[in-house]
């Protein structure tokens, strides 16, 4: 069955999405290669322009009524339907069939996984751990790294965090984590994998719709603010407050913030995996 959207209906949740995603574009846009240690990660590390992020779809067998090919942000992948527009699902192209599988079983698999916080977010201090390397390196650090990391477990279960550890904070991580076994150590309480959501909803657009987007997007968002908030790096001077995760209270700060990030990731993933599944088993669209 097709779903549909009234033109008021469309034109008016387009404009949701819109005033909800634009701010961070447009203040990426608007400071022109000026650097920010906090927002430019969701716009360099993950590959999603600002300009593409401004794209609105409703996602795969939504007729928008009234619409013309000329109000598809995609004119080339939607088709003219029964007095509108729509985006089949037949135009989600074959050579990405396997990767669609992959993240199916990927995101079942973190879901049914039990959440864990206790990491504190030590993954920004082991990048900084013994090296004059520092990644923000316009960016002060209000605490030498070392006491912190060589008084704490290293905890990390993510491996694109893992792989920027320094060398000496290599060894020091409970396990080696590896690119092969991802999906056997991502779980759903890691400020990286929620932040991750974002990534697994950008890279089916337009076939993820923009709703889901828009919450992916929220969601890293949010992770990110935590996840440098936490960090070895001194960002008053960007707004940010500290969590001072060297001290008691501040790592019980970082767990409450680390269990919404989770509740937040929750609903996301699991809208992810729908569309997902929606998109593996398309209906005649």
């Amino acid at each position: 069955m097709t779903d549909r959207l009234a033109e008021p209906d469309w034109r008016d949740q387009r404009e949701q999405y819109l005033a909800r995603v634009r701010p961070l574009a447009a203040d990426r846009v608007a400071r022109s290669g000026r650097k920010h240690p906090v927002y430019d990660f969701l716009f360099e590390y993950y590959s999603y322009r600002a300009a593409h992020l401004l794209r609105w779809s409703p996602g795969v067998g939504v007729v928008l009524d009234g619409a013309t090919l000329d109000d598809a942000d995609w004119p080339h992948l939607f088709r003219e339907c029964d007095g509108g527009i729509v985006l089949p699902a037949y135009s989600f192209p074959e050579h990405r069939w396997s990767y669609l599988r992959w993240a199916i079983d990927y995101l079942q698999a973190v879901t049914d996984r039990e959440p864990q916080f206790g990491c504190f977010g030590l993954h920004e201090w082991a990048m900084v751990y013994r090296t004059d390397d520092v990644r923000h390196s316009r960016v002060p650090l209000r605490v030498a790294a070392e006491p912190v990391v060589d008084s704490l477990p290293l905890r990390c279960s993510h491996y694109d965090a893992f792989r920027f550890f320094t060398p000496a904070a290599v060894p020091l991580n409970r396990t080696a984590l590896a690119r092969d076994t991802t999906a056997a150590h991502d779980q759903p309480g890691c400020v990286h994998v929620n932040m991750d959501l974002y990534k697994f909803a950008y890279k089916l657009a337009p076939w993820v719709s923009s709703a889901v987007l828009a919450d992916a997007f929220d969601v890293a968002v949010a992770a990110r603010e935590l996840d440098m908030r936490a960090s070895p790096y001194d960002l008053s001077g960007y707004g940010f407050r500290p969590i001072r995760i060297e001290t008691k209270e501040g790592r019980e700060e970082y767990v409450e913030g680390q269990r919404a990030v989770w509740r937040a990731g929750l609903p996301v993933r699991e809208r992810l995996l729908a569309e997902y599944r929606k998109l593996a088993t398309p209906q005649a669209a």
